[in-house]
């Protein structure tokens, strides 16, 4: 095994076992925004992890660069994407969950 066949399978896994306690979160969380925040950092870091992962094994430099293209594309949207579905779900009078 090659280095960079050892460094995708440490990143795939990274991947995977991020964006399954994401899943975990949003089964474990009590309220949507908690969820949410749950969903949108896990899955963010998840996919960067398991493309990172296949910029290794790629022997096309110019697969690499579209692959880091949509590494910074998905980290600067989702973010933005979560921040969107929030603020609409507080504008439309959701409220947090409290202890009570």
């Amino acid at each position: 095994m090659e280095w960079n066949e050892i460094l995708t399978a440490i990143f795939l896994a990274l991947g995977v076992l991020i964006s399954l306690t994401g899943s975990l979160g949003l089964l474990r969380m009590p309220d949507f925004y908690t969820r949410l925040h749950t969903a949108g950092k896990s899955d963010s870091l998840a996919q960067t992890f398991i493309l990172g992962g296949l910029i290794f094994v790629t022997d096309n430099w110019q697969v690499a660069v579209r692959l880091l293209m949509i590494i910074l594309l998905l980290f600067f949207t989702a973010p933005t994407a979560t921040h969107a579905i929030t603020k609409a779900a507080r504008l439309d009078g959701l409220e947090p969950w409290r202890r009570g």
